[in-house]
């Protein structure tokens, strides 16, 4: 198993350890317009989630960014590999993080995403977006 598989196993197996875990507060799932504009391929309007700065993780290219170099990647992204579909399949988290595992349908491949948001100014945030072809 390579080590981005284990990595996200483990984080998967202590969210799920960890008591009073939901997916959604008062009814709201935050991940309902991120999974929207993912599967649109909509940087502008995904780019709106993002935090001030996040980590944006492309197969094996991870870069700190801005906001605005966020929605440049995302925009490249989308262009090399235009989103036909996007389905979230697992979510969890607590109160003020979350994240969802989705699967990516784009360009003809398939993708896992992986999404953390973080709570924080009265809002969630996209903290980490990981986009990783499924082999």
């Amino acid at each position: 198993m390579n080590r981005h598989i284990i990595g996200l196993l483990m984080a998967i197996a202590s969210f799920a350890a960890c008591p009073g875990i939901y997916a959604q507060d008062n009814g709201y799932d935050v991940f309902n317009p991120i999974s929207k504009y993912l599967a649109q391929g909509d940087a502008e309007k995904l780019s709106a989630w993002f935090s001030d700065n996040l980590e944006v993780t492309i197969f094996s290219d991870s870069n700190d960014s801005s906001r605005n170099q966020a929605r440049q990647i995302m925009k490249s992204f989308f262009r090399s590999y235009t989103p036909r579909s996007f389905e979230i399949t697992h979510r969890a988290g607590r109160s003020n993080m979350k994240y969802a595992l989705g699967t990516l349908n784009a360009g003809g491949e398939m993708f896992v995403v992986t999404i953390f948001v973080g709570y924080s100014d009265s809002s969630y945030k996209i903290q980490h977006l990981k986009i990783e072809r499924v082999n």
